[in-house]
């Protein structure tokens, strides 16, 4: 299985942990928003994970602007919205050796370094 980064390149804090990060040749680069998550790589995140709500993204604007936060989402919900609009993706997800790191989380970043080293 290949190791990936799944990220947008508009966002900044995605580009300073890609300048971060050692052999990031090794990584496959999606930008998900010029190639957006099919249903095959959510389902694999979906794999690892464990839950769809784990990949969502609670900070994206468009989860405040349609007032999600007052609705009780399921998984099949979550799965929607992620496949529906790239910004309910929490990035960046970083798939290697088989393990999922999602999120920018300090400590996160730290096990992804360590993995790419």
């Amino acid at each position: 299985m290949t190791n990936k980064i799944y990220y947008l390149a508009s966002c900044d804090t995605c580009r300073k942990i890609i300048k971060s990060l050692p052999n990031s040749d090794k990584l496959e680069f999606h930008d998900i928003r010029q190639n957006p998550i099919t249903e095959a790589a959510l389902e694999e995140m979906h794999s690892l994970s464990g839950s769809y709500e784990a990949l969502f993204s609670k900070k994206a604007q468009l989860y405040k602007s349609m007032d999600l936060k007052n609705k009780s989402l399921t998984e099949a919900d979550y799965k929607k919205y992620i496949l529906e609009h790239y910004t309910f993706l929490s990035r960046p997800v970083f798939i290697i050796d088989d393990k999922i790191y999602i999120g920018n989380g300090q400590k996160n970043i730290i096990e992804v370094i360590k993995a790419l080293s």
